[in-house]
């Protein structure tokens, strides 16, 4: 039974890395409008709300990078790395948190709110270090414009689209099920 469980959780990273690699296509179209929309970080969070922390984690962690390599689409460096900091905490940390919480609209929206502002101070503290070895500078400024200011529509949508689908998934005892094992 645990191996089947095993088995059922790898599928399902594999199509979550799959949504990730694909989405930005359909968002990405015009890409000022495809930035805002943070198209990788739905099925992230989705991963970790069903599949638990450490797939979450992983997903998110190779989701960016993948997706550089094969698309070139983000930069490796400095996008792309600092994206895969980012998303992994937000895998891991909706992940480990759903686990511990009560499966329930306000729990799901705590839940996602600290994965989202977690996930996003990650993002600045490793895009903080990466730009200092690059020779460059991150300030202030830009990780409020980048994090928060310009991805206003990627939040908002994450914040309706993601309890919508898992709190339907945990009514249907999809969630709870990956739990098990």
């Amino acid at each position: 039974m645990k191996k089947q469980m095993t088995l059922r959780k790898t599928v399902l990273a594999a199509i979550f890395l799959a949504i990730g690699l694909i989405l930005p296509f359909i968002t990405m179209q015009i890409p000022a409008v495809g930035n805002m929309l943070c198209p990788m970080h739905i099925p992230v969070l989705l991963g970790g709300f069903i599949l638990g922390w450490p797939y979450g984690l992983i997903v998110g962690f190779i989701t960016p990078l993948f997706r550089s390599i094969v698309y070139g689409m983000p930069m490796m460096l400095p996008n792309a790395v600092c994206m895969a900091f980012e998303l992994a905490a937000y895998g891991f940390v909706a992940g480990f948190l759903s686990n511990k919480m009560r499966k329930d609209m306000k729990s799901l929206y705590i839940v996602l709110i600290a994965a989202m502002l977690i996930g996003r101070i990650v993002w600045g503290l490793v895009s903080a270090i990466i730009y200092t070895l690059m020779g460059a500078e991150f300030t202030w400024k830009l990780f409020f414009m980048s994090g928060f200011v310009n991805a206003i529509p990627g939040i908002l949508i994450q914040l309706i689209l993601i309890p919508i689908l898992v709190n339907r998934l945990y009514a249907d005892g999809v969630v709870r099920a990956a739990y098990q094992g």
